[in-house]
């Protein structure tokens, strides 16, 4: 995907996500347009979530974001805001939220990215369609890149999932001597490692 890449830095999980300037983006909530940029999710210490997807007016897509609309208000109330990108334009992104009945609930932001630029970035932009693979991608208020996932164009996502993975994070940005273990749900039991959880990590689970 990135051989022919014009961009010379890229995100890197763990490292700070690399500015990629404002973004055009239409907001279904406000009815309107508007700009999106990282910059502004840091000054307001926000979590981000970025959300890539093929292009409107197609079929697992509206399924998408549908279900990510679901999940918008839990995500809220952790700090985190979903922002929704493809490589269609502002303008046709209103047309199809407003088309699709599927997306009647989605009130998150939608972002145009008709260049590839940002895609690039995240590195699931496709040279070949000129389309963003399906990439989901959470970043810190400190503009760091904590977690990614990146599908083909025929899987769709599961936002429980992202919830789960948000919550994880989230808990061990204020938890920083613990980890999470395998499908751990806050309020469960987390691992704080050290020499006398070596090869007793059932135990320390217990």
């Amino acid at each position: 995907m990135r051989e022919d890449c014009e961009v010379c830095e890229f995100a890197v999980i763990g490292k700070p996500v690399p500015s990629f300037g404002e973004i055009n983006t239409f907001n279904p909530k406000a009815g309107g347009f508007g700009k999106f940029s990282l910059e502004e999710a840091k000054k307001n210490k926000k979590w981000t979530v970025l959300v890539f997807y093929p292009a409107d007016y197609t079929f697992v897509c509206p399924t998408e974001l549908a279900d990510y609309a679901g999940k918008q208000e839990e995500l809220e109330k952790m700090g985190a805001q979903i922002v929704s990108i493809s490589t269609d334009t502002h303008f046709v992104h209103m047309a199809w939220q407003r088309d699709e009945k599927l997306l009647e609930n989605v009130k998150f932001t939608m972002g145009a990215d008709p260049t590839g630029r940002v895609s690039r970035i995240f590195g699931v932009y496709d040279e070949d369609s000129g389309l963003a693979l399906r990439g989901t991608f959470i970043i810190n208020p400190e503009g760091t890149l904590v977690a990614s996932e990146v599908n083909f164009y025929n899987v769709g996502r599961n936002a429980d999932e992202l919830v789960r993975k948000v919550e994880a994070n989230i808990h061990v940005s204020t938890h920083p001597d613990e980890v999470c273990p395998a499908k751990w749900h806050k309020g469960e039991k987390t691992i704080k490692p050290g020499p006398n959880v070596v090869g007793k990590v059932y135990e320390a689970l217990q």
